[in-house]
């Protein structure tokens, strides 16, 4: 299927997304976030997922004017923009059953940086850098930024990046334990391919219940947490891949996983 703001290749088994609006620094448009739904429901046998922007932006943040559109503006209008296109794409990429790489080339601002951040190993260039800038225009952080920022640096990083609207770099990133790695940009994307093909190449069921599980430990509690661990073990200790790991294990070998 051809989309008309992103591209979607699939080889190997690695699905890639690329956000293709570069020369609007791949601002997300109402209809980008509906292409990124549309895109997540076709990744076919793909085992791992990367998400990457064309040109020298991974994400500038909304647009909600583009291809002539009429201007949603205020906050009914934002309230319905987010509640109607953006947050159920998040949730398709938070509730997807394969492993998720964002390779972030230069700003990942707003809802871009919620996308960034989105991923299970972020990747920045070193061009790269995170902006929560709505305080700078009188708006509050969106895209699950509220969610997300706390938990991965804290209470008081978060509100420094939210109440001060300050960039945070790629190496800054990496410090404060908010994203997987920062690499040259001219390695960004041969990094992320090479993680990609390990992940592909992995126990792609288990995968998929270790991102649901992840998520489940964050919203719920320790008990919790307990019990939907022992249902996706029941799951994963069933598939192929657990079988061709326990016979690898004692034929001292290297396991071949199919992702079943």
């Amino acid at each position: 299927m051809e989309f008309e703001t992103i591209t979607l290749d699939i080889k190997d088994q690695i699905a890639t997304i690329t956000l293709n609006r570069p020369d609007r620094l791949n601002a997300c448009s109402l209809d980008m976030a509906d292409d990124i739904a549309d895109a997540l429901d076709q990744l076919g046998d793909a085992r791992c997922l990367i998400i990457t922007g064309a040109g020298r932006a991974f994400c500038s943040g909304a647009d909600l004017q583009a291809r002539g559109e009429r201007p949603v503006t205020g906050g009914q209008g934002s309230y319905a923009a987010l509640t109607r296109k953006y947050n159920p794409t998040m949730m398709k990429i938070a509730r997807l059953n394969i492993p998720v790489i964002t390779a972030v080339n230069g700003p990942a601002a707003g809802v871009g940086c919620s996308i960034a951040l989105a991923g299970d190993f972020v990747i920045s260039g070193k061009s790269g850098y995170f902006l929560q800038a709505f305080v700078n225009i009188g708006l509050v952080p969106d895209g699950g930024a509220s969610w997300m920022l706390p938990r991965l640096v804290g209470k008081a990083r978060a509100t420094e990046m939210m109440m001060l609207g300050e960039k945070v770099s790629g190496d800054q990133a990496v410090a404060w334990n908010m994203i997987y790695k920062c690499v040259e940009d001219d390695q960004l994307q041969a990094e992320a391919r090479a993680l990609a093909t390990r992940l592909a190449n992995g126990p792609t069921m288990a995968y998929g219940i270790m991102r649901q599980n992840i998520l489940t430990a964050l919203e719920q509690n320790y008990s919790f947490a307990l019990n939907a661990e022992a249902e996706g073990q029941k799951i994963a200790g069933g598939s192929e891949d657990a079988r061709e790991g326990g016979m690898s294990f004692l034929e001292k070998r290297k396991p071949v996983f199919k992702g079943k």
